[in-house]
């Protein structure tokens, strides 16, 4: 198996979520929450620290894990997306555009679902709740998805 670890983080305050429009790259034309690869000799939380600065222009001050999402896709099922999900709670800084990524604030009953990747749908809820959890999908295309699995984690 080749496995490609990544991270993952959105800004969770009150009754809004920061997400950004990706401008680029895999996932170009969809909301998503901040992120990238982790790069050799970087742990993950660093990496994932070094992403959302260079994607939002924010510096973090307090954030959390919530989760581990596998991705695999039919069309390449050697190949597993690892993605390690954290919820921002305090920043420094105002969100700026940037090549990639062009933030903007969602209240919770406005999130974009219908931009964003598929599964979000599945895990968001539970993201929004505070809850830890693990997920595995498997999509047939980056827009269908084939098999998906949930598990709520003890905190």
């Amino acid at each position: 198996m080749d496995k490609k670890v990544l991270t993952l983080c959105i800004v969770h305050q009150g009754d809004q979520v920061l997400l950004g429009m990706k401008k680029r790259g895999f996932g170009e034309g969809r909301w998503n929450g901040f992120g990238g690869k982790v790069k050799e000799g970087e742990s993950i939380e660093e990496s994932m620290l070094r992403e959302f600065e260079e994607e939002t222009g924010l510096r973090l001050t307090a954030f959390e894990k919530r989760g581990v999402l596998e991705f695999r896709y039919q069309n390449d099922e050697n190949k597993i997306h690892e993605v390690h999900l954290f919820c921002a709670r305090a920043f420094e800084g105002e969100p700026m555009e940037t090549e990639e990524m062009r933030p903007q604030w969602f209240s919770l009953d406005e999130i974009p679902f219908d931009s964003m990747w598929p599964d979000d749908r599945y895990w968001f809820p539970m993201f929004l709740e505070g809850k830890k959890f693990r997920g595995h999908f498997l999509f047939e295309d980056f827009n269908t998805i084939l098999e998906h699995s949930l598990q709520e984690l003890e905190n």
